[in-house]
């Protein structure tokens, strides 16, 4: 019902959002996407968001599948320790490392660059992904790697040839929980994107006026801007969804 009332909301002119009775099936218009177009630079925050959210997805997922083998696989002294030290980063609020983190960016020239976005969401997603693909990698029988060692494999092989496609479901996974995780973030790229170059479609929501009308809001953009944000998603998950259950 609530994906129904926005996308109803999104093709309705700006005088039936409010009819008593509600009107169900409205008169399509596209007036609405227009007039987000005009207001924001629409495809310019889509493009920015599709590759923060996308190299953010990638990079985390990669940096965490090898670190959850070494965890997995590798007796490092003081594993246990590392281990929480992750769970004690993913319980660290947001807002707390604004600051820091700001005068990080600032300090080597990333503020307001979807370089610097990526970087600082890449080392937020990792702690999460590293503690869920440690169970998966652990649930491959050994034996496998110790066979393909017999037979020469190094490190890299056992990991692109065996590793990887063992548990390509769980990466998969963790690829569309880390996008969307990416996607809808709102917190980084309102503190550390100042200009359209590096602000994503997340950042729109809080630049659409309110137009002067007496039910206040333009809840017509605001659920315009919110179909936007879903359909990447929902065409996202669709695609993922056989990886998603397999794993």
């Amino acid at each position: 019902m609530p994906f129904f009332w926005i996308f109803k909301t999104s093709l309705s002119p700006r005088a039936q959002l409010f009819k008593d009775p509600p009107v169900y099936i409205p008169h399509v218009t596209f007036d609405n996407f227009t007039e987000l177009a005009d207001q924001v630079p629409l495809l310019k925050y889509t493009r920015n968001s599709l590759i923060f959210a996308g190299a953010t997805a990638a990079l985390s997922v990669a940096f965490a599948f090898t670190a959850a083998y070494a965890f997995a696989r590798i007796p490092v002294p003081g594993r246990n320790f590392l281990l929480w030290l992750f769970i004690l980063s993913m319980s660290l609020p947001e807002i707390a490392t604004i600051i820091p983190l700001y005068r990080l960016l600032s300090n080597i020239n990333m503020l307001d660059s979807r370089t610097g976005l990526t970087l600082i969401m890449t080392s937020v997603l990792i702690p999460f992904t590293v503690w869920v693909l440690i169970a998966f990698i652990q649930q491959v029988p050994y034996d496998i790697e110790e066979a393909a060692i017999i037979d020469g494999a190094n490190l890299f092989k056992i990991l692109w040839y065996i590793m990887v496609p063992l548990t390509s479901p769980a990466l998969a996974t963790m690829f569309v929980i880390n996008f969307i995780n990416a996607w809808n973030n709102l917190l980084y790229p309102l503190a550390f994107s100042g200009t359209a170059k590096s602000k994503t479609l997340s950042v729109a929501i809080t630049e659409i006026y309110q137009a002067r009308a007496p039910w206040g809001r333009p809840w017509n953009l605001v659920s315009t801007l919110g179909v936007v944000m879903v359909v990447p998603v929902i065409i996202l998950v669709m695609f993922s969804q056989k990886a998603i259950v397999r794993a």
